[in-house]
């Protein structure tokens, strides 16, 4: 199964760019209302604060498990070609899945995977899937469910 959340990019560019011109704006409108001069660090820093919560939530999502290997991959959504900062992928083979959960923060969510490596070890590797439709993670959820239950059938027998 193949899936991702690269429709959302168009939405999450205009809301950038509605914060930005929005911040512009009352900058101006500040500056000419001279009783506002108090608060106008505050609303700067509350759009600031608003702006950093947006970015860390906005994330380019991909889950492919067609083949042999499950491929996860998370990265930023603006300016992800010319500077890939936020990336974050994983590809290991379905034998390697020991489990998986996803975690339903207020304004986040995010998937978590333990992936057994060859030696031995388990690592954690986090993805955002904020933006991908509740449709779209429930099938995520089924595919990794079913990885997880065919692994520990494997185990058993």
């Amino acid at each position: 199964m193949r899936t991702d959340n690269r429709k959302v990019k168009n939405t999450v560019v205009s809301i950038y760019f509605l914060l930005i011109v929005f911040a512009i704006l009352l900058a101006t409108v500040f500056k000419s209302l001279e009783f506002f001069s108090d608060s106008t660090f505050f609303v700067f820093l509350g759009f600031f604060v608003l702006l950093v919560i947006f970015h860390s939530i906005a994330g380019y999502f991909e889950y492919d498990s067609d083949g042999a290997k499950i491929i996860i991959l998370n990265k930023g959504l603006i300016l992800t070609e010319y500077v890939n900062y936020r990336e974050n992928k994983i590809e290991f083979t379905r034998q390697q899945l020991v489990g998986f959960k996803i975690r339903n923060y207020i304004f986040y969510k995010s998937l978590v995977v333990l992936v057994k490596t060859y030696d031995g070890k388990k690592i954690k590797e986090r993805f955002n899937v904020t933006l991908l439709k509740p449709k779209k993670l429930k099938y995520v959820k089924q595919s990794l469910s079913k990885t997880v239950k065919a692994n520990r059938k494997l185990k058993q027998g």
